[in-house]
């Protein structure tokens, strides 16, 4: 049986994922000047943005999470080609966003069948970090499977050392979120990532929050640790404009496991496209489900 509270922040951290998509997506690549020009303040789930979306559609984050859990609930487990091919039945199926390395790797993988790409600079996007949350889910308290499977996914579209370390730091948080434990215990796991990988360091935040992975940690960590609920870090967290959509959504993540679903504005989740809602409902429960049983 799984556990209420503990299901509770599963919820809040699949479903702060997807309002964090879907609040992000409308600013998405401006500028925090042209935001407040425009909407003064962004705090309302409203559609439009550069891809002129539905209120409570969104983007390839939460599209990308749903193939990859799928792959694992089909499964019972493990199976990157599933992975890959999910993607790839996403890629086909006319999304409305899709990034550069993120259809650079399917692409390989539709042409040659390989399941990693080479090492490559320019791979140190937020691709793979974007559409975690899965895997965390289905790999709670199970470190070496969770270490496995995330790092198989990533190196899918990218492989970078410094978008794999962050993919793992971000989900070892939102894992420790999930069990419980303090924001002291991810403030140490946000710490360590930056010991070992100094580009990441917050204080002071650097106000940059693009698609390249160091940008987008230093924002989501700057307004994770800089607030106290869910509605006010999600809202500080778009308003940086920048790749809204990847940032609103993972720190939506944190903020979710965090506070609980319960504490998700519920002019939000009411907004959330009713099949992405249901989707990640009957995701988390099987996901939940599966990393008790493996």
């Amino acid at each position: 049986m799984i556990n209420e509270s503990l299901l509770d922040r599963a919820l809040g951290a699949y479903l702060g994922f997807a309002c964090g998509d879907a609040l992000g997506a409308t600013v998405e690549f401006m500028s925090p000047k042209q935001i407040q020009r425009r909407y003064g303040v962004h705090r309302d789930i409203i559609g439009g943005g550069w891809l002129a979306l539905e209120p409570g559609q969104v983007t390839d984050d939460t599209q990308m999470s749903l193939a990859l859990g799928q792959a694992i609930i089909d499964h019972r487990g493990w199976n990157l080609k599933a992975v890959a091919d999910n993607f790839v039945a996403w890629l086909e199926s006319d999304p409305p966003d899709i990034g550069n390395t993120c259809r650079r790797g399917l692409e390989r993988y539709q042409k040659t069948g390989e399941l990693s790409g080479p090492p490559r600079e320019d791979d140190a996007g937020n691709g793979g970090c974007m559409r975690n949350l899965p895997v965390v889910l289905a790999t709670l308290n199970q470190p070496d499977r969770f270490d496995n499977w995330t790092l198989e996914q990533c190196h899918l579209t990218h492989n970078h050392p410094l978008s794999d370390a962050a993919t793992l730091a971000l989900g070892r948080m939102t894992g420790q979120l999930l069990n419980g434990e303090s924001v002291d215990t991810c403030l140490r796991t946000a710490e360590k990532l930056i010991s070992e990988n100094p580009e990441f360091a917050y204080r002071p935040y650097p106000g940059k929050s693009s698609a390249y992975i160091v940008d987008t940690v230093q924002t989501v960590l700057h307004c994770f640790f800089n607030s106290e609920d869910f509605e006010s870090c999600l809202i500080a967290t778009v308003n940086q404009g920048g790749d809204s959509d990847t940032t609103g959504a993972l720190v939506g993540m944190l903020a979710g496991a965090r506070y609980g679903v319960q504490n998700i504005p519920k002019r939000w989740l009411n907004r959330l496209d009713a099949k992405v809602a249901e989707a990640v409902h009957t995701q988390t429960n099987e996901l939940i489900d599966i990393a008790q049983f493996l």
